[in-house]
C-alpha cells in the first residue's frame, strides 16, 4: 500500500498544529508532520545568556495559560507538560507540543495509569499513586513550569519520585487531610516517609514576587487537585494585569536557532520514555 496523506485542520493558536499524517506501505508506519517552530523553551532556558524578563514570563505563560483552557475545555489533558514541549516561533507565539500520552478526560473520571507526566512535572496526586486523576495535573506542570520561568532553572529537579516527595515538601510543607482532604486515603500515602516540615517556603524562594503572582503560583502548585488552579482561573489573576505588564507575543526577541542543534548540557531530566519513531495502530 503506497503511502497516503490526509490534511488536518489547525486547532488553537497555542497548539501546534498537525499538517499531515504519512503512512507507510503499511500501518505500522505512520508518520506525523507537524507545524514547524524554531525553538523550545527548555533550549532557551539553557542557552540564554540573560533569562527571561517577567514581561516575558508572563507573555509565555498568559499563552500557555490559553492553551491549557482550550485543551481542557475539550476534555484532554496533555499528561507531560514541560519546557522542552513549549515550542516557539520567531514571532513569539508559544504552542503546545508532544500530544504521546494525551488522553480524553470525562466525568466520572476513567483509570488512567499515574506514571505520566515527565518526572520534575509530576503532580503530587500522581506520586501517591492515583489513577483517577484530571487536567489539574496539568496545572501542576504549569505552576513547575511558571517557576522555572522566573528562577531560570527547574524548580523540582528530583532524580527518583522519593526525592520529588521530598523537593515537594522542602517548598510547600507536608500534605495533610487539613490541607488535602482524602489524602491519607491515596494508595501511596502509608508507604512513603515523609519529611517533617510544617511549612509552605514559596514567598520565601520567590520573596521578589508580587503578591499577586505568589498568589498565582500558590494557586498552581496547590496540592489538592481539587482546589488547584484552573487554566481560565489563571488566565484571570491580577498577575497579569500589574506592573511590568506582559509584552505581546510579537515584541518577544528573537534567538539564534538553538533547537535541535545545542545539546542541552544542564538539563538531565530522567529518561522515562523513549522518543516516538514510528506509531502502531
Amino acid at each position: 500500500m503506497g503511502g497516503t496523506r490526509e490534511r488536518i485542520p489547525i486547532l488553537f493558536k497555542n497548539i501546534v498544529e498537525l499538517r499531515d499524517v504519512v503512512v507507510g506501505k503499511d500501518l505500522d508506519n505512520m508518520f506525523l508532520v507537524m507545524q514547524y517552530c524554531e525553538q523550545d523553551i527548555a533550549s532557551l532556558i539553557d542557552n540564554m545568556k540573560v533569562p527571561f524578563t517577567e514581561s516575558q514570563v508572563k507573555c509565555i505563560m498568559i499563552q500557555l495559560l490559553d492553551g491549557l483552557e482550550y485543551l481542557h475545555q475539550n476534555y484532554i489533558i496533555h499528561r507531560d507538560l514541560k519546557v522542552s514541549n513549549l515550542l516557539l516561533t520567531d514571532k513569539g507565539c508559544l504552542k503546545i507540543a508532544d500530544f504521546g500520552l494525551g488522553r480524553c478526560s470525562g466525568y466520572p473520571s476513567k483509570q488512567l495509569t499515574p506514571t505520566v507526566v515527565s518526572l520534575w512535572y509530576r503532580a503530587p496526586e500522581l506520586l501517591f499513586g492515583l489513577s483517577t486523576y484530571t487536567s489539574a495535573l496539568d496545572m501542576w506542570a504549569a505552576g513547575c513550569i511558571f517557576g522555572e520561568l522566573l528562577s531560570n532553572k527547574p524548580l523540582l529537579p528530583g532524580k527518583s519520585e522519593q526525592q520529588m516527595i521530598d523537593l515537594i515538601i522542602k517548598l510547600l510543607g507536608t500534605p495533610n487531610e487539613s490541607i488535602w482532604p482524602g489524602y491519607s486515603l491515596l494508595p501511596m500515602a502509608k508507604q512513603i516517609i515523609l519529611q517533617t516540615q510544617p511549612y509552605n517556603n514559596l514567598k520565601q524562594k520567590f520573596h521578589w514576587l508580587s503578591d499577586a503572582g505568589s498568589l498565582l503560583l500558590n494557586d498552581l502548585l496547590t496540592y489538592d487537585p481539587e482546589k488547584r488552579s484552573t487554566g481560565r482561573k489563571s488566565r484571570k489573576s491580577l498577575y497579569f494585569r500589574e506592573k511590568p505588564l506582559p509584552i505581546e507575543p510579537a515584541m518577544m526577541p528573537t534567538y539564534p536557532h538553538l533547537r535541535n542543534t545545542t545539546p542541552q548540557v544542564h538539563r538531565k531530566l530522567p529518561a522515562e520514555k523513549q522518543p516516538m519513531g514510528k506509531i502502531k495502530v
